[in-house]
């Protein structure tokens, strides 16, 4: 068993081609989580129906994820499980932020051609029905390829190295919310005018870049495990009836230890979703705030360019915000050998609900950038300890299942009957069901964030909206169950001491 672990260790170089891919798509993430709020309003929709729009994502991440993870799992196409879902994905999610980002001028344009006024309020009406749909199918699209990578991280490392893995997809992950969230407070209008004619657009394209340079790169550098030498994929498992069975089934054959990470993570999420769509519009709100007490009077024009501005002070906090998480990713695996990372993430759970009820005491964009940098730390802790903690496990039951077939099939494609019977426990549809564990909530969230915007915001242009402020508020105190939560994981070993194996494995470098 040994022998066999020293032949599959990745060196470093390795495992960078392996999770480059997840930076890339971390990129395409940042566009939306920090832009997309206002470009939403600057549409002309309010801010409690902007709540319900941002459905889309826990709503795409609870069927998608699942179904792909499922699906990947059944493949057998000779080139991968996962890698025609990260290709057709990212296919998909390019040509969803293209479309997004020159949503006013194709509605212009058809209007236009069509002999109608492109400033009428039906062209308006038109703009936001045309960029939620593409909202939604860009969220679909993107969770096509996040659970695609996810799973293509696993299969394709050790198991030994399942923590070194993942450390190295946080550190990714963090690199692409530095590169995103710079790239957004840039004035970009200067630097690529050839990109576009809005910051929006701008930043949509250097995403779109980013995506499919990463996933080519990962997609051509790892080869994946031919999965013919499985034998073939269960049948009737490919219908939509089907699906739900399975999930259905596979809920309720997690592990214990799955389990715990995943109600962990429910409660987590009702925090982080409010945070990382509406921190934007929260850091704006106070940017804009004196703006609009001294000149009560400004135009549409003059508030659409002080909202502007105010996104990307917004955007800067998130800069921040990225570049505390990626040197806490950097920092924290020489750490937690002392702390364990059970408790890391649990003080983690308990610094997130401090921040967002000091925001009773923020009253500029400066402090608020400070919480928000604070926030990177517990942010590098969720890209890490729930998806090294998962893998490891994850890994520990996919070698002893690939072990038994072969030893059923005695180094032949036999396998029939047992790949079917633990098709349950394969990478995709676990990683898919943690998934979903993370967007339950978030319908939670979106629901009560659109019920506080409903009674508590104010019409744009107008000072003094807190409504942001306490959906933060109330987020934060679900982190505090979460905290809880994480006492009752069990504390494997093997999951303790990361930064010993991350360096070890990056003393190897072949």
């Amino acid at each position: 068993m040994h022998s066999d672990e020293e032949e599959e260790k990745k060196s470093v170089w390795q495992l960078f081609l392996l999770t480059v891919c997840i930076g890339g798509l971390q990129i395409a993430w940042t566009v939306e989580l920090s832009n997309g709020s206002p470009f939403l309003l600057s549409l002309g929709i309010s801010k409690s129906i902007m709540a319900l729009v941002w459905i889309a994502g826990p709503l795409s991440g609870s069927l998608v994820q699942p179904y792909v993870g499922m699906r990947s799992d059944n493949s057998r196409i000779s080139w991968g499980k996962r890698r025609p879902f990260m290709i057709g994905g990212t296919i998909a999610t390019i040509i969803s932020l293209l479309l997004l980002a020159w949503t006013k001028e194709i509605i212009q344009g058809l209007v236009r051609v069509t002999g109608g006024d492109p400033n009428s309020r039906g062209t308006q009406i038109g703009a936001i029905v045309f960029a939620v749909c593409f909202i939604y199918i860009l969220d679909f699209a993107v969770n096509v390829v996040q659970a695609a990578i996810r799973a293509f991280i696993v299969d394709n490392a050790p198991s030994h190295q399942q923590e070194t893995a993942n450390a190295w997809a946080g550190r990714m992950t963090g690199v692409g919310n530095v590169l995103g969230y710079l790239s957004g407070y840039v004035n970009l209008r200067k630097a690529f005018p050839f990109f576009g004619q809005t910051q929006f657009q701008i930043l949509c394209v250097i995403a779109c870049l980013a995506l499919g340079v990463s996933v080519a790169l990962s997609s051509v550098s790892i080869k994946e495990r031919d999965p013919r030498l499985e034998g073939p994929a269960p049948k009737g498992q490919a219908g939509l009836i089907a699906f739900f069975r399975r999930i259905l089934v596979s809920i309720k054959r997690l592990p214990p230890q799955i389990r715990n990470i995943c109600l962990v993570q429910f409660f987590a999420w009702v925090g982080w979703f409010p945070f990382l769509f509406y921190i934007t519009t929260y850091i704006g709100g106070l940017y804009t705030d004196p703006i609009f007490r001294s000149n009560p009077h400004l135009t549409d024009d003059d508030i659409n360019k002080a909202w502007e501005k105010a996104t990307r002070v917004g955007t800067f906090a998130l800069f921040v915000f990225a570049c505390v998480s990626l040197a806490a990713n950097v920092v924290l695996p020489f750490i937690i050998p002392w702390l364990t990372l059970r408790r890391a993430w649990l003080l983690s759970h308990v610094l997130f609900t401090v921040c967002m009820w000091l925001t009773l005491a923020v009253s500029t964009p400066t402090g608020a950038t400070v919480l928000v940098g604070v926030v990177g730390i517990c942010w590098a802790l969720t890209l890490w300890a729930p998806f090294a903690l998962i893998s490891a496990e994850i890994a520990k039951r996919e070698t002893l299942r690939r072990s038994q077939l072969r030893r059923l099939s005695g180094g032949r494609g036999g396998s029939h009957g047992q790949g079917s019977d633990e098709s349950e426990d394969q990478a995709g549809i676990i990683l898919g069901l943690h998934n979903v564990a993370m967007c339950a909530p978030q319908v939670i969230a979106t629901v009560a964030s659109s019920f506080i915007f409903r009674f508590l915001q104010k019409p744009r242009g107008v000072p003094g909206d807190g409504s942001v402020a306490w959906v933060l508020r109330i987020g934060g105190l679900s982190a505090l169950i979460a905290a809880y939560m994480v006492t009752r994981i069990n504390e494997d070993k093997s999951s303790m001491v990361p930064a010993s194996s991350s360096s070890s494995d990056e003393e190897d470098i072949v």
